[in-house]
């Protein structure tokens, strides 16, 4: 069964990796990369601070936390407990994985950390930001699916690497987020 879900997670893998151009590769590069989304970062910051003035400081903590969380247990709870291969470390399909700028990324890569830390910075944020903009919390779900999507494109990750990862990313979010919002109570008093 497990051999199967696998071999079906490789297919599914290379069918999407094979889809590129000069244009995409460029473009999901840029999606991939972490100082790119500053402008997105800010405005989220500017949001937060507008809505939550003096108790901002409890939901960046709570940030913080998320994405602390969900970068260490996707690598000391995953990457090094399962020590799968990388798609383009993997010696089976290795020379027919479209890699981006010759980064392949470290040895091991079952669940993607950038999965994982996009979902639990766009479930954490959406949960805070919806109250007050309904359509934040998709938008970002969007965004974050469009961050785990590059990973496959550029070669770095399976499919199931990065649902896996945004899974972990989002429950992680969610179990924060139930915290902060008891903080938010005990403050608010």
């Amino acid at each position: 069964m497990i051999e199967r879900l696998e071999k079906i997670d490789q297919e599914l893998f290379l069918y999407l990796n094979s889809i590129h151009s000069e244009f995409m590769d460029q473009f999901m590069w840029f999606v991939s990369g972490k100082i790119e989304w500053i402008p997105l970062y800010l405005v989220l910051i500017y949001f937060i601070i507008k809505n939550y003035k003096k108790l901002s400081w409890i939901i960046f903590i709570g940030i913080a936390l998320s994405i602390l969380l969900a970068d260490q247990f996707s690598v000391k709870l995953f990457k090094e407990v399962f020590e799968r291969y990388r798609p383009c470390h993997n010696f089976d399909i290795g020379s027919m994985v479209h890699i981006v700028n010759q980064k392949c990324g470290g040895k091991f890569g079952f669940v993607s950390s950038h999965a994982a830390n996009s979902f639990a910075t766009a479930v954490f944020v959406g949960t805070f930001l919806k109250p007050y903009y309904r359509l934040v919390l998709p938008l970002l779900i969007i965004w974050a699916t469009l961050v785990s999507y590059s990973r496959i494109y550029l070669g770095v990750h399976y499919p199931s690497d990065v649902i896996g990862g945004a899974v972990l990313g989002s429950l992680l979010a969610l179990i924060v987020a139930r915290f902060v919002n008891n903080w938010l109570k005990i403050y608010q008093k």
